[in-house]
């Protein structure tokens, strides 16, 4: 493993945690070198019919950080997550997780070397109970096996320490006083909480989180941030999709971002916020103009550009009120 991860402040605002610098090589731009990649994907695309849904030239993920893959909806972060983790078949390219070519290589093999994901709808099994929720995600069970589990005194031992390693995950997700409950009785967020501590049953190299903050109560945000930023303490690697600029402000160590199908930028996340090619991803035009400032609705300084545009917004305004008074008189 390469000690060229270098923690380094600024630590991220919410959370007080060290962020990780010195990740790449060279300048911060889409594709760029990776000073120990975990994963490296090469000229990966995905089309269904006419439509390209993923065209990824070179995308290497850093080691031991924290990676956010952003952009608009229908960039392609999903399918890409699909297509890496096995899930779905590209039309051309090759990838490597740890050094192990993973293209056509199936989901459930490549959850066992060691990558493993969540999902945006979260997948717990409703009529089973929490505790048996998390020993499904356990790898290498002997009672798996037809003729052994006939056998009690073959599995019975694996299966109590397991089921000891799913108590103690639980409770570092707060969630063992809910292990005997059925997984249909849990919140939303308590569903991711309950997928992410799964992932966790098989000890993996790399967690890949699909929207980890979707429809989970505020609440319990916080919670899923801290549980998001020990991964990376406990040696993990973590690579998620969010949509939440803040969330990936707060606990990114590197972003990526994708427009239709593409990597257009790369880096620290405080760099990335301000590279014109994102704004114009989210935006879909450039906007050098702070309109929080113009509108009042933050305090700052107006530049020449920002003072024309709010005498234009009041001429507009001072005409449509004495249009409206002279039709009114």
């Amino acid at each position: 493993m390469s000690n060229n991860n270098i923690p380094a402040d600024p630590a991220a605002p919410r959370t007080g945690r060290i962020k990780t610098v010195g990740l790449h090589k060279g300048e911060a731009v889409p594709g760029c070198e990776k000073n120990d990649p975990i994963l490296v994907a090469d000229h990966v695309t995905r089309r269904f019919g006419g439509l390209t849904a993923v065209d990824v030239d070179h995308l290497e993920i850093p080691r031991n950080a924290i990676t956010a893959l952003i952009g608009p909806n229908g960039a392609g972060k999903t399918t890409l997550f699909n297509l890496l983790c096995g899930f779905d078949k590209p039309n051309t390219g090759k990838w490597s997780f740890d050094g192990h070519q993973l293209s056509g290589i199936p989901s459930f093999k490549v959850a066992r070397m060691g990558q493993v994901r969540t999902f945006q709808l979260t997948k717990a099994l409703s009529l089973l109970t929490v505790l048996e929720n998390m020993k499904l995600g356990a790898p290498d069970q002997k009672g798996e096996s037809f003729f052994r589990s006939l056998i009690p005194a073959i599995w019975r031992t694996q299966d109590t320490e397991l089921e000891a390693k799913a108590m103690d995950l639980l409770a570092r997700f707060k969630l063992d006083n809910k292990a005997q409950d059925y997984a249909a009785s849990l919140s939303g967020g308590q569903r991711k909480l309950l997928e992410m501590a799964r992932a966790l049953m098989r000890d993996p190299n790399l967690v890949m989180l699909d929207e980890p903050m979707a429809g989970v109560n505020p609440a319990l945000t916080q919670s899923l941030l801290d549980h998001i930023l020990d991964l990376k303490e406990l040696g993990m690697t973590v690579l998620f999709v969010e949509h939440d600029m803040n969330m990936v402000r707060h606990i990114a160590d590197w972003v990526v971002v994708m427009a239709e199908g593409r990597v257009v930028a790369e880096g620290p996340p405080e760099s990335v916020m301000q590279d014109q090619a994102v704004i114009d991803a989210y935006l879909g035009s450039h906007q050098d103009v702070d309109l929080g400032v113009v509108t009042g609705r933050y305090s700052g300084e107006l530049d020449e550009s920002a003072s024309e545009m709010l005498a234009e917004i009041r001429e507009e305004h001072e005409a449509a009120v004495q249009a409206a008074e002279e039709e009114n008189s």
